[in-house]
């Protein structure tokens, strides 16, 4: 595979059916997934193609307004709407005619809103702003998930400057991208200016990672991103991390990675099941501190078991937040193991 620019994907994909959209679209991606699926594993960081295509589906507004209704009540509707047109004066023929030029009206405003591309640039734009602004916000040591753009400054000049979009890819760039995302947006049934957004990102491993969202485009957008953000950038299970100069596995449990146990002491077997150990107080602490997009696990004001039948009770700190699990009955004693 030589190189595939924006141009000539859209230009692939501008195809008459959606079946035939969607079969050129995994073509396509089948190609350029051939190239990343050879890749060693990423250990930390997830860099995707910083081209998002956006492919739009099936108006469900306009299949509401189609099939939302039995043809009885449409009928039925349109005779009440011609009745309330007489009864304000209007002759039958003029009502009738009033309310087909109403209908004709709204299809020509939603014809004219969905006129041309730019749907999938202004989709693309927001996502990557909004993930940004969750990054700014935040402010993690390091970034989890990126798009690597490989075209120079001069190339993208030129190709803003002809209003295209920006994305260049050959087969010698696959070995810097960890994986591809691409997403599909259809308007929303309830027709009030929201849509149904989706966005799934393929890894080199194979692995596929799916979000969904409804709401107006910007809301919608914002809420794939910070998906996104949380599926990356939160602590991983198991993963490796450094506690006072030492190598420290974060092996989770044996169900999901933070858990809840009735006794400290449930937890400490639970861990010792799967041949790992509780947390120390100053290990909870020191990873409580790089919190949960740093490679940690937010201790928040919750109840950590400890071993020995001891509870951390992080608002109870005098003279020392190591307690009796009798000094906190009632809360919901939380864990994770380590190796």
């Amino acid at each position: 595979m030589a190189h595939w620019s924006l141009f000539s994907i859209e230009k692939y994909l501008a195809v008459p059916s959606a079946k035939s959209q969607g079969n050129k679209l995994c073509h396509f991606f089948g190609a350029l997934c051939l190239g990343v699926f050879s890749l060693p594993a990423s250990a930390a960081e997830t860099t995707l193609w910083s081209t998002i295509p956006f492919i739009r589906g099936q108006d469900l507004c306009q299949s509401q307004d189609a099939y939302g209704r039995s043809r009885s009540a449409t009928r039925h509707e349109m005779v009440s709407d011609v009745k309330d047109l007489m009864s304000m004066g209007a002759k039958t023929q003029d009502a009738a005619a009033v309310i087909i030029n109403l209908d004709k009206l709204i299809d020509k405003q939603r014809q004219m809103a969905n006129t041309g591309l730019g749907m999938d640039i202004t989709l693309e734009a927001l996502l990557k702003a909004s993930l940004d602004q969750i990054y700014r916000e935040v402010n993690p040591k390091s970034k989890k998930v990126s798009f690597f753009n490989p075209a120079t400054l001069l190339n993208l000049l030129t190709t803003l400057k002809d209003q295209q979009r920006q994305g260049q890819l050959e087969s010698k760039q696959l070995a810097r991208i960890s994986g591809i995302a691409w997403g599909t947006y259809a308007y929303a049934p309830s027709c009030n200016n929201e849509i149904l957004l989706t966005l799934h990102v393929t890894l080199h491993t194979g692995e596929t990672i799916n979000f969904s969202a409804k709401g107006e485009v910007e809301w919608a957008a914002n809420r794939i991103a910070r998906m996104l953000f949380n599926q990356f950038q939160a602590t991983q299970f198991p993963s490796e991390v450094s506690v006072n100069g030492k190598r420290l596995t974060l092996v989770g449990t044996s169900g999901p990675p933070v858990c809840h146990a009735p006794a400290a002491t449930t937890a400490e077997k639970s861990c010792a099941s799967i041949k790992s150990r509780l947390p120390t107080w100053e290990e909870y602490e020191a990873l409580g501190m790089m919190g949960d997009w740093n490679g940690g696990v937010s201790l928040k004001y919750d109840v950590w078991a400890l071993a020995g039948n001891k509870v951390l009770a992080t608002n109870l700190r005098n003279p020392s937040p190591v307690r009796d699990p009798e000094e906190v009955r009632g809360e919901d004693i939380h864990f994770y193991c380590v190796r």
